[in-house]
């Protein structure tokens, strides 16, 4: 068997979280609630809470951005990693979602680092970029409507200083960006067929972009680190 063959088994899934998994009180109460919410595929599992922590950590990133809260667990586990005089501004357009989030971001006494914006992620960053912010963020995260990824990534990778991580989910799209039959019938009803395209032609575009460094990773549903020259 090759490396590349293993599978993760929900055995070899439980195992790596028990010998692995650091997950805050408040982390771990917000992913409960959330398992509960008839979205709750949109949220990241608690594995890659922790790598992306770990990553803000050995940036020792004191700005950062998100596009797409969803009920905050990404939101959390950044700002817990990031030093007390540090900011993330995270975009949703969902404040019912999002405010489930507030009790846990309050319960970990990270609140005051994080600022919530509601509305249009594209208006938000292009805001930020007229108010001068560009080249400023070390770290951001795109997790949200597929159809608008590459706008995303654009703005945000202006918004990046040089040096400074991008962090892509769901590049997979559940398999669907190699085979859309792989989607069962309720990720079919979530996931368009112009999603699909949108993820594939972002993947195509960022393989080729000299901009940047990168590598993708089978974390999740498919994660590409980006890295700004």
């Amino acid at each position: 068997m090759e490396k590349s063959e293993i599978q993760i088994s929900k055995g070899l899934y439980e195992y790596m979280l028990s010998v692995s998994l650091r997950e805050h009180d408040a982390l771990r109460e917000l992913r409960e609630v959330t398992a509960k919410d008839s979205s709750a595929i949109m949220q990241i599992p608690p594995e890659q809470g922790q790598f992306m922590a770990l990553l803000v950590k050995i940036l020792n990133a004191k700005k950062t951005l998100e596009i797409g809260t969803y009920t905050g667990y990404s939101t959390l586990s950044v700002a817990l990693a990031m030093p007390d005089n540090s900011n993330t501004i995270t975009c949703d357009i969902n404040s019912e979602w999002t405010n489930i989030g507030k009790k846990y971001w309050k319960q970990a006494g990270v609140e005051n680092k994080i600022d919530l914006r509601i509305g249009p992620a594209l208006d938000t960053l292009d805001g930020l970029i007229n108010d001068g912010h560009e080249n400023t963020f070390d770290f951001s995260f795109i997790d949200a409507d597929k159809i608008n990824y590459d706008g995303y990534y654009e703005k945000s990778l202006k918004l990046l200083c040089p040096g400074g991580l991008m962090a892509i989910d769901n590049v997979f799209l559940f398999g669907s960006v190699v085979d859309p039959e792989l989607l069962d019938e309720d990720l079919k009803i979530r996931i368009s067929d112009t999603d699909i395209l949108a993820m594939r032609t972002l993947n195509e575009k960022i393989k080729k972009d000299e901009r940047i460094d990168l590598t993708m990773l089978p974390v999740a549903d498919g994660l590409t680190l980006v890295r700004k020259k």
